[in-house]
């Protein structure tokens, strides 16, 4: 990696042998030790749900498959974070988490609300941090002012599902907004005390190689803390899910999407913290890849092909490259 950046320049998650600047190495450094989310369902539901803006919701939407606080009985936040934290600690030993409003839009509705469930939240000891997840075309200013407040109180980061730059492919999937909504939603939450992460989906029918880097360029340019990058995949009874089955789409297999994601990371700044690297569903929902299950397997694939390039995220980026090669370049 020296070949490319000096070592006074290098970020501390490369000089501690990292080719990109994983969660897990930022919460240990935040936190000094192990973190873990604890999955919040709020009860929410979505404005291309109920008829707002769209009906139906996205087309590979099922919450259940997201989330698992939405794959049992709804219970008070407080003892969902009981549930969830000794539910985590048979896996893990852990002693902070990190209060994850995950399944469905979570800005979604009166100031009131949100208020008391996210104070309800931080009111336990042992959560030391909040993620949100919400829509971009969800964020009026009254609900940043609550997130600010939110910031000042604890460690907080709101996920903004962006997904991708290209509005054919919002369209698509129901979305029910496009990408200038996300612009929007990204300049308004600046210089708030939070931190701005996007979701992006790699593998959208219709878009190209050259497409999914430009969302690659997009999410430099839009000068984000941190990205969440899935592959998609289908889960039953969703649209997506039966366009699968039926044959009507194909989905990346992993010798496609390996290489994707790395010119991907290649374009990001250094300082994009990577949440995840692929998406994944409990077996019992997925349609496919069957792939995507093995966590594991992917990670190795992917550090294999780091090594193979002698790459790293935010090479390309460094350079002031753009997308004008083909995968695995």
């Amino acid at each position: 990696m020296n070949d490319v950046i000096s070592n006074n320049e290098l970020s501390d998650w490369q000089v501690a042998g990292l080719r990109y600047y994983g969660y897990g190495f930022f919460l240990k450094k935040k936190f000094g030790g192990r973190v873990q989310k604890v999955s919040i369902d709020g009860g929410f539901t979505c404005p291309n749900v109920d008829g707002t803006v769209a009906i139906g919701g996205c087309t590979f939407c099922d919450n259940r498959s997201f989330s698992p606080s939405r794959r049992i009985p709804k219970t008070a936040i407080g003892d969902q974070i009981d549930v969830g934290i000794e539910n985590l600690k048979r896996r893990y030993r852990c002693k902070k988490f990190i209060a994850y409003f995950q399944p469905a839009t979570n800005t979604y509705g009166a100031i009131d609300r949100l208020r008391s469930l996210y104070f309800e939240a931080l009111s336990d000891p042992r959560i030391v941090g909040m993620a949100i997840g919400t829509r971009t075309d969800c964020v009026p200013d009254e609900v940043l002012d609550l997130l600010e407040e939110v910031a000042g109180r604890t460690y907080l980061s709101v996920e903004y599902g962006m997904q991708t730059v290209h509005n054919r492919s919002l369209e698509w999937m129901n979305r029910g907004h496009d990408h200038e909504a996300t612009v929007d939603a990204i300049e308004r939450s600046r210089n708030r005390g939070f931190e701005v992460c996007v979701h992006i989906m790699l593998g959208l029918p219709g878009e190209s190689y050259e497409d999914m880097m430009a969302t690659a360029e997009e999410v430099a340019r839009l000068k984000v803390d941190a990205v969440k990058i899935h592959n998609l995949y289908a889960v039953k009874k969703t649209p997506l899910g039966d366009q699968v089955e039926r044959g009507e789409i194909e989905l990346l297999q992993r010798d496609e999407y390996i290489p994707t994601l790395v010119d991907f990371l290649e374009r990001i700044p250094t300082t994009n913290v990577v949440e995840r690297i692929s998406g994944e569903a409990p077996p019992e929902y997925l349609v496919g890849p069957d792939w995507c299950l093995d966590k594991s397997a992917i990670r190795l694939a992917l550090d294999a092909e780091l090594l193979k390039r002698d790459s790293f995220q935010g090479k390309r980026w460094q350079l002031g490259y753009v997308a004008d090669s083909c995968p695995g370049s």
